[in-house]
């Protein structure tokens, strides 16, 4: 059982306290209920970009990291479709500077055209690197305009378009952290050697003085049902041929999310998960092959993909992967196979709630969904999904018309 306290100042910020007497350090976690489906399709990619402005120095601490050094602390960012989260760990005698850091930014970031430009060329460089560049990189794009045709998941985290980070001009910038970094949009966890009242007082000295802002509301247009399966070829110089597979599935607060998962790890989850058993060790069809899904807060999306081993057909490991997905529909899961997967899942939920950082960064995931305690209940929401669920579940979601395949040839076969 993880404990944890929480209140919210007058300015609208949570703050969720876990109090660990065991570490001698301190973390401060600050996530903002901003990410890249808050997007406008013709400026993707701000969501990110602004990760990476925050770390460029404000009005009264140029260079971020350098006091953070010194107190003997190290940071981290990332950004979703869904969240932008902010993270330090630092020793727990130090964790002023961490509130000083955290609340100076919220407050007078740093706009200037210099930093704009540093940081566009960071991005634009990881965009081409990743997403260009690299082999099969353009294929999570391809994957997500297939699926989605209204939502805003239909691009990804860095961008839909190279174009709209280097067209990106400073007074959009500035109108994007205005309107989503304000303590009515955010959420503070501080957790390890700590105690709540210290991070109370800490917290109305540091935070309580930033002005609110206006609570973003979102109005997001959900994404209709797909009626009719979609296929896509494509062709470039990559070692082999490749499967792609995306299935439209439940949003993070359904209930289903958990059978969702359990399924993913049926599937792949390590050398003994039926993909791998039959596609790759038994039919060497595939030299790779993983089924996997993002978490999304809005209805996600499971992906099937694999490297196909040389010499083998398209059509052959397409109808593989179906058998496979056919069994699922059809057939009763073994009760021994589904605990085994549980057991997978519960050993993983142990070890990340082993670590205080990733204490502190669940804490803030599960207030963003509404609830913290639910960090205490994830376990029993898996242990209570049956094989009639995953029947059910695997019924409805691996429709033929419910399908997005993208067909990834090698120019070198």
């Amino acid at each position: 059982m993880i404990h944890f306290n929480r209140f919210r100042l007058t300015n609208g910020l949570k703050v969720i306290v876990h109090e660990d007497s065991t570490t001698p350090l301190a973390v401060v976690n600050v996530l903002y209920d901003v990410g890249a489906r808050d997007e406008r399709p013709n400026q993707t990619g701000f969501a990110h970009l602004f990760e990476h402005l925050m770390f460029g120095g404000s009005k009264n601490i140029p260079f971020y990291d350098e006091p953070l050094q010194r107190a003997g602390g190290n940071n981290n960012a990332f950004t979703t479709n869904d969240m932008t989260d902010y993270y330090i760990q630092l020793p727990a005698q130090n964790l002023e500077t961490a509130f000083w850091l955290e609340s100076d930014r919220m407050l007078s970031l740093a706009f200037t055209k210099k930093s704009l430009e540093v940081q566009r060329k960071v991005v634009s460089e990881e965009f081409k690197e990743h997403y260009i560049n690299m082999p099969y990189g353009d294929a999570g794009k391809i994957l997500r305009e297939m699926t989605y045709k209204k939502h805003p998941y239909q691009w990804l985290t860095i961008g839909r378009e190279l174009s709209h980070i280097e067209g990106a001009q400073l007074e959009d910038v500035k109108n994007f952290f205005h309107l989503h970094y304000n303590p009515s949009n955010a959420i503070l966890v501080v957790g390890g050697n700590v105690k709540t009242e210290d991070v109370k007082e800490k917290a109305e000295k540091w935070f309580g003085s930033i002005p609110a802002g206006e609570r973003y509301e979102r109005k997001l247009e959900p994404e209709p049902e797909q009626t009719a399966a979609r296929q896509k070829e494509t062709t470039a110089n990559v070692p082999l041929d490749a499967f792609y597979r995306n299935y439209p599935i439940y949003d993070r607060l359904d209930h289903r999310y958990y059978v969702v998962d359990l399924i993913t790890d049926l599937l792949s989850g390590g050398r003994s998960a039926r993909l791998y058993q039959s596609l790759v060790k038994d039919q060497q069809l595939f030299s790779q092959i993983t089924c996997y899904h993002y978490g999304s807060l809005d209805a996600g999306m499971l992906t099937i993909e694999g490297k196909l081993i040389k010499g083998v057909k398209m059509r052959e490991a397409e109808k593989a992967v179906e058998e496979e997905l056919r069994k699922l529909r059809e057939e009763p899961v073994e009760k021994r196979e589904l605990d085994k997967v549980k057991n997978r899942i519960e050993s993983l939920i142990a070890f990340e709630d082993s670590e205080l950082l990733s204490r502190c960064n669940s804490l803030a995931f599960y207030e963003l969904l509404g609830d913290a305690h639910m960090i205490n209940q994830e376990s029993e929401r898996y242990e209570a999904v049956t094989p009639d669920d995953i029947l059910n579940v695997s019924k409805e979601i691996f429709k033929p018309q419910h399908s997005n395949t993208l067909y990834y040839f090698s120019k070198q076969e």
